[in-house]
């Protein structure tokens, strides 16, 4: 087998591409032979030991994967070689195998291929339990998407409109706001690049507070943190929920009296904390999801692919935050 490894900390140069030995599934464990794994941010934090896990090294980055069970486990029921399958495994995609427990996975529908199937469920699995258990957004509100043009600002753009929401959207390009609309926002918000001064930060925050309206946003969904979370805030309407996702621009420090003036929540979204935590609650929420997906009203944004031994300049590319929808390392 192939993988990419990180066998010191630093950025995506400092990955090796490795031959080993083929991995052998322990009881209850499948062998999958990877045939796509979605890059995200935490594979840029993992690698540079930033992220709340640490693996032990070598490892492969790569928490999400498509591919084939090629290998079964003693006592592995429910499951045969040649299923086709999607999971979240934390870490180890970047590698053309993986064993892991069979409850991280989930059946690839034969229409899908394997790019579609490795882009799903990071990003709308947390956008959905965002959306609905920690934001309890519902028809009609107005929801603020910071950052709406990666891969969990898509997914809350779809998820949004799903559950009948106003969306509006916040970008930092022409480019990234037709990606941002074409996935179905009602209007788009192109911002500057931080760091923000205080005036360029009150004006960011009146341009929010007008596409907001009179009554504010419902709900801000923020995977981008730094200074756009503050004149976001400033938007956030009346009994508000600021979901914290993601800092990719830095961990904001929010003024706490706007909290107590808006009587609003800032609520913190960890999703697999959540799946760990209620496995039936997010069982369901992943059903909605087939379902969503299946009926064309989500759809994952492929938008750059890589082979294997590129797969860090996936990773440079998160970094630099300047990927559209999701970007994929491919293993075929």
């Amino acid at each position: 087998m192939r993988a990419l490894l990180s066998t010191a900390p630093g950025g995506p140069d400092t990955l090796e591409l490795t031959e080993l030995a083929d991995v052998q599934p322990a009881r209850g464990q499948v062998r999958v032979a990877v045939k796509a794994c979605a890059i995200n941010y935490p594979d840029v934090l993992i690698i540079e030991d930033r992220y709340q896990f640490k693996p032990p090294r070598p490892f492969a980055p790569g928490g999400e994967i498509a591919g084939v069970i090629d290998a079964l486990g003693e006592g592995v029921d429910g499951w045969q070689i040649g299923d086709r399958v999607m999971g979240v495994i934390g870490h180890g995609g970047l590698a053309t195998q993986i064993v892991t427990d069979p409850q991280r996975l989930y059946r690839l529908p034969a229409e899908r291929d394997f790019a579609e199937g490795a882009a799903l469920l990071l990003t709308y699995a947390t956008t959905i339990h965002a959306l609905l258990d920690r934001g309890r957004l519902g028809a009609g509100q107005a929801l603020l998407v910071l950052g709406a043009a990666g891969g969990v600002g898509l997914a809350a753009i779809e998820l949004g409109k799903a559950f009948g929401a106003r969306v509006v959207a916040a970008v930092s390009s022409e480019e990234k706001a037709a990606a941002a609309s074409a996935a179905g926002a009602d209007e788009t918000i192109v911002y500057g690049r931080a760091p923000f001064d205080k005036d360029a930060s009150k004006a960011l925050a009146e341009r929010f507070k007008a596409a907001g309206g009179s009554g504010g946003f419902d709900v801000i969904y923020d995977p981008v943190g730094g200074d756009y979370a503050e004149p976001a805030l400033r938007a956030i309407g009346w009994e508000g929920r600021y979901l914290v996702v993601g800092f990719p621009a830095g961990i904001p420090r929010l003024p706490l009296n706007l909290t107590l003036l808006k009587s609003c929540d800032v609520c913190g979204v960890f999703w697999g904390a959540f799946a760990a935590r209620d496995p039936q609650a997010n069982a369901a929420h992943v059903a909605t999801l087939f379902d969503l997906w299946r009926d064309g009203r989500i759809a994952p944004k492929v938008t750059a692919r890589y082979p294997l031994d590129r797969g860090g300049d996936a990773i440079a590319a998160m970094a630099a935050r300047t990927a559209i929808g999701k970007l994929v390392v491919t293993l075929d």
